[in-house]
């Protein structure tokens, strides 16, 4: 596999129906010492308390947190935005919360994380879009792909709902279509690359 030539300085993540299967067997390959921030906004009903890092930490080697609002990102966590806040990184890498109206039905919104990380990180992100039944993210990653980042689709004859993976792909081609298995192994040569 051909991995960019640069190591990407946070790994942002957007999913929704069947989201939680595909993530599962993203993150269970990846070691405890893996060194890139993995942050992930799957689709949530609003006014629940999420289960999410609870049941993603007791499956994983990987440290596993929900993001605080004004937290600096940190190597080798994997972040999961709360319900009913869209969540964004800030210039200086920190996150940050808003209450703006939901996109595509949504709040958090995968467009919102992937917009504010190509405006944080540029070339530096990568963004990954998996299985959901909407058309959320694919405007956001292709953001990511005009400000210099790389771009990553789950193959849709494997996600489990293809709504999300092809409206990505009506949008831009990526720099990979792959299956969970391919998603897997890129992910674990970026971050054995030298900085």
């Amino acid at each position: 596999m051909n991995a960019p030539a640069r190591k990407p300085e946070v790994v942002v993540i957007g999913a929704s129906a069947g989201g939680v299967e595909a993530l599962l067997g993203l993150f269970e390959g990846l070691p405890a010492n893996y060194g890139l921030p993995l942050v992930v906004v799957l689709h949530l009903p609003d006014g629940r308390e999420s289960l999410l890092p609870d049941l993603f930490a007791r499956r994983l080697a990987l440290r596993v947190k929900e993001a605080q609002d004004k937290e600096v990102l940190q190597p080798g966590t994997l972040y999961f935005a709360a319900p009913g806040y869209h969540l964004c990184i800030e210039a200086d890498r920190s996150f940050s919360y808003s209450r703006e109206e939901p996109l595509h039905f949504s709040r958090p919104s995968i467009d919102y994380l992937f917009e504010s990380a190509a405006d944080a990180y540029g070339a530096k992100a990568l963004g990954i879009l998996l299985t959901g039944a909407n058309q959320d993210g694919a405007a956001g990653l292709y953001t990511i792909k005009q400000r210099g980042g790389v771009t990553v689709v789950q193959d849709p004859q494997e996600a489990q709902v293809a709504t999300m993976p092809e409206a990505a792909l009506a949008l831009h081609q990526p720099d990979y279509l792959l299956p969970l298995r391919g998603i897997l192994a890129l992910l674990a040569e970026l971050d054995s690359r030298p900085c």
